[in-house]
């Protein structure tokens, strides 16, 4: 009798066992993904996934973009994440200091060059956005660029954002010191903070919403949203800013780690990019991959391009720059 108890507890236990290291090996099968992304891509990503054979193989964590990139900059391949999605600038920075991203080994022809780690996600621009309604109630100007904002007619009726927490202002401060320079830039930028007052963001989605409740009358924020909002029949406009209008991408990458690399991975950023996209440009219109078109809206008048490469040291810069100017 004795021996059959532990006969048959020694077959529970291995059963038991077995069953743990299966539970394991499907958690360990789970891709892990990193996005700072917004909940339209994060979206858009899912449903490319759940619908071409993904759904339940992976887990989706979101964070804002300096913890992200902290965590990146910090953890190189000791990340618990197989990919992330991320500002492009901080995947640069983090691959030249830890050499931590996989050669991309599916095909992704992109309109303009990127390195072999990465490819975009998503790209999105600046420009100026306008409640119609109120710049005429309030007897304003309309602005044609960003120096006008420093106009104190424009005092507390504008909106913008705050480097330190969003990359959107970034598209701002480039257009500033690209046209005027770091000295006749800080003036400008002091006077449009002064202007701004109250109504400097931590959120990069903060003066659009600001613009559309009427609290202000103009901000600066990303221009697909605004076309979205003009086109849906609210009472926004944007102007396309003659001291141009700057980009920021969002890349998928795969994180080398070594022996340990899940190899769905570079599955799901191949499935992400050739099954994503369609429904990521309908929040996110500009073109980023041949074959891929846009209407007329979301074509900027002044396409612009920072003649320094985006890093993290010169976002360190950048927002040295704007806070001196507060």
């Amino acid at each position: 009798m004795k021996k059959t108890m532990k006969r048959a507890l020694s077959i529970l236990l291995a059963s038991t066992m077995a069953f743990g290291a299966m539970g394991c090996s499907k958690k360990q099968e789970q891709v892990v993904i990193y996005s700072n992304a917004d909940d339209e891509a994060v979206d858009a990503m899912k449903k490319a996934l759940d619908e071409n054979g993904y759904k339940d193989k992976y887990i989706f964590q979101t964070f804002g973009t300096s913890e992200l990139g902290g965590k990146i900059l910090a953890e190189g391949n000791n990340l618990e994440a197989d990919m992330i999605t991320m500002s492009s600038y901080y995947i640069d920075s983090a691959q030249s200091q830890n050499q931590m991203f996989l050669d991309l080994t599916f095909d992704h022809k992109t309109l303009g060059e990127y390195p072999s780690f990465y490819t975009p996600i998503t790209a999105q621009e600046g420009a100026i956005i306008v409640n119609t309604e109120l710049i005429k109630s309030e007897n304003l100007p309309m602005p044609a660029c960003i120096k006008d904002l420093a106009d104190p007619v424009y005092e507390g009726m504008i909106s913008v954002t705050d480097i330190s927490s969003s990359s959107t202002a970034w598209l701002l401060i480039q257009a500033v010191i690209s046209a005027y320079g770091e000295e006749e830039g800080k003036q400008v930028l002091s006077q449009i903070f002064k202007n701004a007052g109250p109504h400097i963001e931590s959120s990069g989605s903060g003066p659009i919403k600001k613009v559309r409740a009427g609290e202000v009358a103009v901000g600066f924020g990303l221009r697909h949203q605004a076309a979205a909002d003009k086109a849906s029949g609210l009472p926004i406009d944007f102007v396309d800013p003659r001291e141009g209008n700057f980009s920021l991408t969002e890349s998928i990458a795969v994180i080398d780690k070594k022996d340990k690399t899940n190899p769905l991975a570079m599955e799901m950023a191949q499935c992400i990019i050739q099954k994503g996209r369609t429904d990521l440009l309908k929040t996110y219109p500009l073109p980023v991959y041949e074959g891929e078109t846009a209407d007329d809206s979301a074509k900027s008048a002044y396409p612009k391009v920072f003649p320094e490469p985006l890093t993290v040291d010169l976002l360190k810069k950048h927002t040295d720059f704007s806070n001196s100017c507060k």
